[in-house]
């Protein structure tokens, strides 16, 4: 259900207004995700390659598996380190690497990529020098397409957990009176996001229509206990 949720997200996708760092940084969050799935099992890392430049050559670019095969080592840890985060450590996910590896790749730049950048709280030596760093345009993480902002969705999200709720047992939770006010806050926007769908969506007057959280819902779900 993820696989087939990031794949109708990119389907939909426009790229038409975007420029070619936004082209790139949405590109590499493809991508990532796509790989922290883990939807081809054994080889995962190495069929994502392949699944990239078929999909890029599709949108029409020139690429090959040159990159991916000189750098094969180096593309594995920017996914791991794109999709890596320890709170407790104060590591969170960091996208930088395969930035630069999808810039090298779509626009021709020749940014150094060595694996021991990517380590995380590394000897001087093997610190990155300045004037190899990244331009400020480059992003320093992904946005977490699991997670939101928005507080009254992590609070509906958080009543429905892994039951189907109808909106008055979802009003009774919440305490409100008000179900105009309800769908407003609450529900449409937990809808339009993404986070809970109706049980019924082609009958939404169904007699019977209860709301649950979708996989990108129970996701967040999980991670917010």
């Amino acid at each position: 259900m993820t696989l087939q949720y990031d794949l109708d997200q990119e389907r939909l996708f426009d790229y038409t207004d975007l420029n070619k760092d936004q082209m790139v940084e949405h590109i590499s969050k493809f991508v990532s995700g796509l790989w922290e799935i883990h939807p081809f099992g054994e080889g995962n890392t190495r069929t994502t390659a392949v699944f990239t430049i078929k999909y890029l050559r599709s949108l029409g670019f020139d690429v090959n598996n040159e990159l991916f095969e000189q750098n094969s080592w180096y593309f594995r840890n920017a996914l791991v380190r794109a999709n890596y985060r320890n709170i407790a450590k104060g590591v969170n996910y960091d996208s930088l690497f395969l930035v630069r590896f999808f810039r090298n790749l779509l626009l021709g730049e020749n940014n150094t990529l060595k694996n021991r950048y990517m380590i995380i709280n590394p000897p001087e030596e093997w610190e990155m020098p300045e004037n190899e760093q990244a331009p400020d345009k480059l992003p320093d993480k992904l946005p977490d397409k699991f997670d939101t902002d928005n507080d009254n969705i992590k609070k509906l999200i958080g009543i429905i957990g892994d039951r189907k709720l109808s909106i008055k047992e979802m009003l009774e939770a919440f305490g409100l009176k008000n179900r105009e006010s309800f769908m407003d806050v609450y529900l449409s926007p937990s809808i339009s996001a993404g986070f809970v769908r109706p049980l019924f969506p082609e009958k939404p007057n169904h007699p019977r229509q209860k709301y649950l959280l979708t996989t990108k819902g129970l996701t967040l779900y999980k991670a917010l206990k």
